[in-house]
C-alpha cells in the first residue's frame, strides 16, 4: 500500500519560512518523480514544484520561483519543500505527489497523493 505523508505545515507570519516534508512508503521511491501542489479554498489544485527521480532537475511555478526550493533524499524516501519569504497568497493545503514519469507538472501526471498539510500565512 502506497502512502505519502506530509508534515511541517503550520501558521507563519508573512516573510517567514517553513519546511515541508513528505515521507513515502510502499513504493520504490527512487523511480518516481515527485511534486508539490497546493489548493486554496475555492480554487483548483495547482502545481508548485517538481523534481526528477535522481534530483537532476527541478522546476518551479512562476509564483514561487526564487522563494521555494524542492529537494529529495532517496535514502530516506523523503521529498522536501523549503518555503521562504512566505506571502498570504501562499496560504493553502499543500500536497505531495508521485508520478512514474519524467516530471509531475500537472495533477493528471500524478499516480499517488498525500493527504495534505495546511500552510497559513498571516499578514
Amino acid at each position: 500500500q502506497v502512502q505519502l505523508v506530509e508534515s511541517g505545515g503550520g501558521l507563519v507570519q508573512a516573510g517567514g519560512s517553513l519546511r515541508l516534508s513528505c515521507g513515502a512508503s510502499g513504493l520504490t521511491f527512487s523511480i518516481y518523480s515527485m511534486g508539490w501542489f497546493r489548493q486554496a479554498p475555492g480554487k483548483e489544485r495547482e502545481f508548485v514544484a517538481a523534481i526528477t527521480r535522481s534530483s537532476s532537475g527541478t522546476y518551479d511555478a512562476d509564483s514561487v520561483k526564487g522563494r521555494f526550493t524542492i529537494s529529495r533524499d532517496n535514502a530516506k524516501n523523503t521529498v522536501y519543500l523549503q518555503m521562504n519569504s512566505l506571502r498570504p497568497e501562499d496560504t493553502a493545503v499543500y500536497y505531495c505527489a508521485a508520478g512514474n514519469r519524467g516530471w509531475v507538472l500537472s495533477t493528471a501526471e500524478c499516480d499517488y497523493w498525500g493527504q495534505g498539510t495546511q500552510v497559513t500565512v498571516s499578514s
